[in-house]
Formats: C-alpha cells, sequence, structure tokens
C-alpha cells in the first residue's frame, strides 16, 4: 500500500475519537479478542484496480469537497485519482489515521459478546463548517474483529448500501450517508443463500460518512466485560463530542443523554414506519446513539402491506424484525443500552424514567406521522386512531402497496366520497392492488365505508381545500422508494460494468415525492418476476 500523505487543502482531518480514547496495543490484523480499548489502528487492504461506479456530491460538499471533486482536477487540490485511490483504500490522505472500533451487541435477542468493525475500517474524523463527520470505508479488508470472514464486500451489498444511504436521507430519514462507491477490480467469494454453493463475485467498497458510527454494543461490551472506567471514558467521549448541548459529563448528563437517545430513536423509528422501510437486522451492533439509521445489509420496503414481513432470511422463522415490531425491537435495545449504563447510575428507576421518554415520542410521532400521511392539520384523538387502525386492517386485506396506496389515496376527492360517490373514488385506487381484478367485494364494501369516513374526517380539518390537502400528502408519502427489485436492476447491469442505472436511481432518489417525467417506470410495483427472484425481496445477511 502506498501510505504517503497526499495534500489535501480542503479535507480538515481532527481525528478526536482515535486521540482521545485508548487504542489496541496490538498493531495487526489478527483475529482477537481486543481488550482494554475502544479501537485498533488496522490499514486499508490494497485493490488492484479500482473504478469509480458513483458518488454523491452532495455529500462531498458535505465534507468540505468540490461537487464534481471525483470527476474534476481543482488547483491545489485532490484530483480524482488521488480520491479514488484513498477511497479505494489504496493511499491514505493527509491526516486520515485508520481504525477499526470495538463493539459488542445482542444478536436477534442473545449476547453475541465481541462484535466490532469486521469489514469497516475509519479513515477519520473531517470537521468542516462546524461540524464533525467520520469517513469509513466498508469492504476495505481485515481486521481484528472479522473473526472467520475477510473483511471484504461485495458490489450487490455495496450498491444496495450506497443507493438506500442516499434515498433514505432525501426522504427525510435520519441516517448514515455515503460518499462513494468504487469496485476494485477483484473477486470476493460468498455464499449468497448459505447453501453451501458459494461463488466468486466482484469486489466494491463504500464510503460511509456519519457525525460518528458509534453503536449501542460499543458500550454494552465494555459492561458486559466489567470495565467501569472504559465505559465512562467513552461515555464522557461521546457526550462530549456529540451532544455538547447536553454540558459537562456526570451523573445526571448521563440520564439526560440516555433520555436523548431515547428520543432520537423514537423520531428514527417513526420515520421509518413512514416511509415502510424495514432494517433487517435491528441487533444492538446496528443502533446508532445519534438516532441515525445504519448498516443497510437486507433491508427492504413494505411493498405488500405485511405487518408481520421481514426481509432477512435469516429470520424468516421468528420474524423478530418484521415491519410492525421495529418499535417494540427499539425499545428492547434501549433497554440493553440502559442495562450497559447501570455501573454509572446504580439505580433502576432513573433509567427507566429516561427509558420512558421512548414510547411517549413514539407515540407522538407516530400520530404526528399518521395525521401527516393523511393530510390532516391534526391528530384529534380516540376517533383518528380508530381510523388508522380501519386503514391498517384494510390494507392488510388484500395485497396492496403501501407507498402506492397513500400516494393515490391523494388524488381521491373528498367533497365527491361525502356527495356519495364513493364507489367511483374508490377506483383511484387500484393501480396500488397487486391482484388486476382489485380486492374482493367484501374488501371493496369496507374500502368506500372507509373512505367515507375518511372523507368526513378531511373536511373536517382547518383547511378543506383538497389541493392542500393533496400538497400535504405528497410532501410526506413518497412516490419513489429503494425497492429491492430497483437495486436487483442496477446490480445486474452493474456486474456487467455498466453502471447507468445505479447513477439514475441515485438521481432519481433526490427528489422521491415529486413526479419526474420520463421516470414512471421508477415508481411502479414490484413486477410478478421480481416475487421470487434473489434480491428482490427477501435477502440473507451477506446480501
Amino acid at each position: 500500500m502506498n501510505t504517503s500523505a497526499v495534500t489535501t487543502p480542503t479535507l480538515n482531518f481532527d481525528n478526536r475519537f482515535a486521540r482521545e480514547l485508548p487504542a489496541d496495543a496490538v498493531t495487526t490484523s489478527q483475529r482477537r479478542q481486543v481488550m482494554d480499548a475502544c479501537y485498533s489502528r488496522v490499514t486499508p487492504t490494497p485493490v488492484s484496480a479500482p473504478t469509480l461506479v458513483a458518488f454523491a456530491p452532495e455529500v462531498a460538499e458535505l465534507i468540505g469537497l468540490p461537487r464534481d471533486a471525483f470527476v474534476t482536477q481543482h488547483e491545489g487540490e485532490p484530483g480524482p485519482d488521488a480520491l479514488l485511490a484513498a477511497f479505494a483504500g489504496n493511499t491514505l490522505l493527509d491526516g486520515m489515521d485508520p481504525y477499526a472500533c470495538c463493539y459488542g451487541g445482542h444478536q436477534f435477542g442473545n449476547w453475541a459478546g465481541q462484535l466490532g468493525d469486521g469489514r469497516a475500517i475509519n479513515l477519520g474524523e473531517v470537521v468542516h463548517e462546524g461540524q464533525r463527520f467520520a469517513l469509513q470505508l466498508k469492504g476495505a479488508g481485515p481486521t481484528p474483529y472479522s473473526r472467520s470472514a475477510d473483511g471484504l464486500a461485495v458490489l450487490r451489498s455495496s450498491v444496495r448500501e450506497f443507493l438506500c444511504s442516499e434515498a433514505m436521507f432525501h426522504l427525510g430519514v435520519p441516517t448514515t450517508r455515503a460518499l462513494s462507491l468504487v469496485t476494485t477490480g477483484e473477486e470476493v467469494l460468498r455464499d449468497m443463500f448459505y447453501d453451501g454453493h458459494p461463488k466468486m463475485e466482484p469486489g466494491a467498497i463504500v464510503c460511509r460518512v456519519a457525525p460518528s458510527f458509534t453503536r449501542f454494543g460499543s458500550f454494552e461490551i465494555h459492561t458486559a466485560r466489567g470495565n467501569k472506567a472504559l465505559l465512562q471514558q467513552l461515555v464522557d467521549y461521546t457526550i462530549t463530542t456529540d451532544f455538547p448541548e447536553l454540558g459537562a459529563p456526570s451523573r445526571e448528563t448521563y440520564l439526560a443523554w440516555l433520555t436523548e437517545v431515547c428520543r432520537r430513536t423514537a423520531v428514527m423509528i417513526a420515520h421509518w414506519m413512514r416511509v415502510g422501510f424495514v432494517h433487517g437486522v435491528m441487533n444492538t451492533d446496528n443502533m446508532s446513539v445519534l438516532g441515525l439509521t445504519i448498516d443497510y445489509g437486507p433491508y427492504g420496503w413494505l411493498e405488500d402491506y405485511d405487518v408481520d414481513w421481514t426481509p432477512n432470511t435469516t429470520d424468516a422463522g421468528g420474524k423478530r424484525y418484521r415491519y410492525g415490531h421495529q418499535p417494540q425491537v427499539a425499545l428492547w435495545n434501549l433497554v440493553q443500552l440502559a442495562n450497559a449504563l447501570y455501573p454509572l447510575i446504580d439505580e433502576v428507576e432513573p433509567l427507566q424514567a429516561a427509558l420512558d421518554t421512548y414510547p411517549r415520542t413514539y407515540l407522538a410521532e407516530h400520530h404526528q406521522m399518521f395525521a401527516a400521511k393523511l393530510g390532516l392539520d391534526s391528530f384529534s384523538g380516540d376517533d383518528d386512531v380508530k381510523l388508522f387502525d380501519q386503514l391498517q386492517k384494510l390494507l392488510g386485506a388484500t395485497e396492496t402497496d403501501m407507498t402506492l396506496f397513500y400516494r393515490h389515496l391523494a388524488d381521491v376527492d373528498v367533497t365527491a366520497i361525502r356527495a356519495g360517490d364513493g364507489a367511483q373514488q374508490a377506483e383511484k385506487l387500484a393501480p396500488a392492488y397487486y391482484d388486476e381484478t382489485g380486492p374482493s367485494i367484501k374488501v371493496a364494501r369496507e374500502t368506500v365505508e372507509w373512505l367515507e369516513r375518511y372523507a368526513a374526517r378531511a373536511l373536517q380539518s382547518e383547511s378543506r381545500d383538497d389541493r392542500e390537502r393533496k400538497r400535504r400528502m405528497n410532501a410526506v408519502n413518497p412516490l419513489y422508494v429503494m425497492r429491492n427489485y430497483l437495486a436487483q436492476l442496477a446490480i445486474d447491469d452493474a456486474e456487467q460494468g455498466d453502471f447507468a442505472l445505479v447513477n439514475e436511481l441515485l438521481d432519481v432518489m433526490r427528489n422521491p415525492y415529486m413526479e419526474q417525467p420520463g421516470r414512471e417506470r421508477f415508481a411502479e410495483k414490484r413486477p410478478a418476476w421480481a416475487r421470487t427472484r434473489a434480491g428482490c425481496s427477501m435477502l440473507s445477511c451477506s446480501s
């Protein structure tokens, strides 16, 4: 690897995490239990032929690079070749100090011990316009935490991670970001289905960007090992760096911090539910203390409205991480974080008081979300709860595309419904149904009845203008989401060296709430061929 520094005037590195927290005394990538440390210094593995697949100009700008830095040379700044080499792991830019983090976690409800950054390497922290961003390569080679794996990533999973990170941001969902996606020019052995038939696949690396990648499991590991001093050091660092508004670290501040983590997590989960996103692997090591969506693996979108659906083949039996269970799982995970903090508090009651913030916040956010999705001015209590519950049952009674249902619901004329035209207005919902013959007679009748109740409620709003209702609904109900089958089509092309669809999807997802003439195909429900094709519905953790 070329470790000679490349001068980068625009990238201001301030590697506070590595500077202020204890490092692993061993400096090799040998797999091992790492004790008494928050991270291990590692070096990305060089690759033979990196090629740029896509980059996000907005993220480049976020960290202090020109929007076109990956394609255009700017005087006094690193050129495209230098950036490609750095974000493929072949060289270090000036100020980079790469490391992998140590953390543990509960996986599918069971304590898994040490996990850590097994295929992620942090390059360092950039400070730009008063904001701090950690840059992280996913798929850049082994670390002490790779266990029996190789620390690499394949193109299919990298395309999915890159596209969904940016799609979620533009949907308004709290998330980590993605700067770049490159292929490595090398093949990686993967058993996609865990069925004993591995094959070689093209390798790739994503550069992820976030204020920090600290997880619930980052604290759990130190408590599990009885290292109270290191636990406190990490909590103090996290508060000082990422939550300075809470004040100096103290027992009271620790509780205020847990309260804030609960609040942010509730907001994030409410957004997931709003757009129909299913994470698929809500282990505590995949939960950010910043309330950001992190680690895009076997995720999916609720295309057939089934609240018990999970995109994760590993979870197909227990369905722990199913769509409708995500709010409860998030609380369970927060309880594990509270348990990890217990040595610093030594009382259950104040920790429980902090945890109580989550259900309160989630319920308020859920109600607000529901009202917004229906274009209502506000949420008005039990009657609205009943209206929403009835809608959920209706959506689940027939195979209905959630995204398209809400977009077409915005098109109904509530005044016409109140005038007795409910059946005709209900026909506007037809594009959301997977069965071309439409719902059963019973469901069709119940749909009209629900529309009549909805119309009456909508006309009670302060703003009774149907155009305003439609505007409100279309501002929170996306037209375009990062459906798995769309990502798979982009992957198919990318594996043949054609990156056009990856970049077009990236562009489409920048405006998910706006109609984009000529791009109607990206707003279509899942086609029949995608029902059973690998990568288009359920995925494994290796996907």
